[in-house]
């Protein structure tokens, strides 16, 4: 909270996005500690397999979902992001009635988790029973999801090795990267933008499309060094990273994805997208 404010305060104009995170991560914090620490339990064989295919561990049937809870937090994330103008009006209500119906929410979670951790497999998404982007849905969902999914995180961080592991999608819940962090000897790891988990991959690639001509990997820097844009001239995607070095913290990702909203800018402005 303290880091968002400083952000406020460097850059007025980010002052509405700041706002609408930390109301985000004050709603995020009281779903938080309602969740039990899941037990999960890795075979050897099992996680040495799993790595080596490429498959993330985590299971839908893991995460220690209280379905009265997700429905809550549901509601309430679409009411943040109405609240400061980040949902359409007509997405705000559908989302609503999603929220309110006992079971409809129920399978648009499971669709939405195991499309990345499970591609190979997805299962047939559900016909959705109100009118509603698919962006605004994914975005909720991904955003009143993160708290359960960090306690899985949180429980696997200590007992699970990703060293092994190569891929650009989380080897945790098979989310996209949201961020990355250059270390201290200038490696980059990945943040998942679902469960927050972090991972090695090579700086030198792009993580979507894992072109590895640097004559195509443009990068572009703040001015004071904190943040980098690393971009792709083959897929035009980018991703944004956090350097240690400079920013003498550990990266935050909910302070970092806003303060970086210029890069964000920047990197549209030359056709790349997220």
């Amino acid at each position: 909270m303290a880091e968002l404010r400083l952000v406020k305060e460097r850059q007025p104009e980010l002052a509405p996005a700041v706002d609408l995170q930390i109301a985000l991560i004050a709603l995020q914090r009281r779903i938080h500690t309602r969740i039990p620490m899941p037990w999960i339990e890795f075979a050897p064989d099992w996680l040495k397999g799993q790595m080596a295919a490429g498959r993330p561990l985590l299971r839908f049937e893991e995460i220690p979902l209280e379905w009265t809870d997700v429905r809550l937090v549901f509601r309430q994330t679409a009411d943040e992001l109405h609240r400061f103008d980040a949902l359409e009006p007509q997405d705000y209500r559908a989302l609503q009635a999603l929220g309110r119906d006992g079971h409809a929410l129920e399978p648009l979670v499971v669709d939405w988790f195991n499309r990345a951790a499970n591609p190979d497999r997805p299962p047939a998404a559900p016909p959705l029973p109100v009118a509603v982007s698919a962006e605004a849905l994914d975005q909720v969902l991904s955003l009143a999801m993160r708290p359960f999914l960090e306690r899985c995180a949180e429980a696997v961080r200590q007992r699970a090795d990703f060293s092994a592991w190569r891929l650009s999608s989380c080897p945790l819940c098979g989310g996209e990267a949201e961020l990355a962090v250059l270390d201290a000897q200038g490696g980059r790891l990945l943040v998942c933008g679902r469960c927050t988990t972090q991972w090695r991959f090579d700086r030198g690639v792009c993580p979507f499309c894992r072109n590895d001509d640097r004559a195509l990997l443009p990068s572009f820097a703040s001015c004071d060094g904190v943040y980098r844009l690393d971009a792709c001239d083959v897929c035009r995607r980018y991703l944004k990273a956090f350097d240690t070095r400079a920013g003498g913290r550990h990266v935050l990702l909910a302070v970092d994805a806003i303060a970086t909203l210029p890069l964000d800018a920047a990197a549209l402005q030359r056709g790349y997208r997220a």
